[in-house]
């Protein structure tokens, strides 16, 4: 029989294709999952540098919210003891994880006179830190008395159409009180200057520090790289009387810090009343008061325009003759002072004190 031919179409075995070796297949596997974390962590850092900022924003804005709420709870307590007898108030705990207060001490100084009769018209004046000068227009000044803290001087004198020099040995660590009196033994005028202390809440920022300055029931602030602002003016008020007079309020705070607060999640602290002092009450006289303040050179102006704004606007429109409130004592700036126009109506002048000591 004839051998069989192979046929022309007829196909080869199917081809074994070469098949990879394992440490290849190892090294293809370890390949891709390194490329997997490289894209995760590639994504992630896009997405933390995308919201950083706005995660330094909102730390920021968290510390500064926890900053002003101290402030506010700070401030309500602080009047609250004040007004509490002496030797008396209250303990509160704040939460100071990235606040810091500090005390400002002596930091505001209030100088207020006035006459405490309409007969005579009295001017006294610091001539140095040993010599106060005392001017009676109608000469009826005969005696006067110097209060401080610590002690308390009388000085008799004759009466005089010229400024009569008083030597004294007070001194004036944290207030003086001026009282002249007439022949009968009357006060006629008086003249006080009292230094105020306050206490500055301090917070870190991304940008820097925020801080945070109460000072006799007024507050002040400053960003990084900001001046200090007024946002709170001093508890000075004007009210009309139901008998047509006026009374002109001043409360002076005057908070003490004794000892370090230290800082954490809950710091307790005292704050005790040092006793709430008068400096006036009744009808006044050619009234005068000054504001300085002593810690920054910004913040007297701001309160000098606050105080005249009313003042100015009545100026520049003419209406001086019907206006009542606050006015220059001398030069229109308030350099030298301010002073209350009531337009003749009667004056009834109220200044209180409110000392409290803060401590752990």
């Amino acid at each position: 029989m004839p051998k069989g031919v192979p046929s022309v179409n007829a196909q080869s075995s199917t081809v074994s294709h070469p098949s990879l070796r394992r440490d290849q297949r190892g090294v293809s596997e370890v390949l891709g999952v390194v490329m997997m974390l490289a894209m995760v962590i590639t994504i992630m850092g896009g997405v933390w540098v995308f919201l950083n900022p706005y995660i330094g924003d909102f730390e920021d804005n968290t510390n500064w919210n926890s900053a002003n709420g101290i402030a506010e709870r700070f401030q309500d307590r602080i009047d609250v003891a004040g007004s509490a007898p002496e030797g008396t108030g209250i303990r509160h705990t704040l939460a100071l994880q990235s606040t810091m207060i500090q005390p400002i001490e002596k930091v505001e100084t209030w100088t207020i006179a006035a006459d405490l009769t309409p007969y005579d018209s009295v001017i006294v004046r610091n001539v140095n830190i040993s010599t106060i000068g005392v001017y009676s227009m109608n000469e009826t000044a005969r005696s006067m008395s110097i209060e401080t803290e610590s002690s308390i001087e009388n000085y008799a004198f004759d009466s005089s159409h010229q400024e009569v020099l008083i030597n004294h040995t007070s001194s004036r660590q944290h207030w003086i009180s001026v009282t002249v009196y007439d022949a009968d033994g009357i006060a006629i005028h008086r003249s006080v200057t009292y230094i105020v202390s306050g206490i500055q809440i301090t917070t870190s920022l991304g940008m820097g520090e925020h801080q945070i300055a109460l000072m006799n029931d007024a507050r002040v602030e400053r960003f990084p790289n900001e001046p200090w602002r007024v946002t709170q003016y001093p508890n000075l008020e004007i009210d009309t009387l139901v008998n047509g007079e006026f009374r002109l309020s001043l409360v002076l705070n005057d908070v003490l810090i004794n000892g370090s607060l230290g800082s954490g999640n809950n710091i307790g602290m005292n704050m005790i009343s040092l006793g709430p002092m008068t400096l006036f009450t009744g009808h006044a006289y050619n009234v005068k008061f000054t504001v300085d303040n002593a810690l920054n050179d910004m913040i007297t102006p701001q309160y000098h325009e606050r105080m005249l704004d009313e003042y100015t606007l009545n100026r520049a429109s003419g209406t001086l003759d019907t206006y009542v409130g606050y006015a220059p004592y001398l030069r229109a700036s308030g350099a030298d002072g301010f002073t209350v126009e009531t337009q003749g109506a009667q004056l009834f002048l109220e200044v209180d004190v409110k000392r409290v000591e803060v401590s752990r």
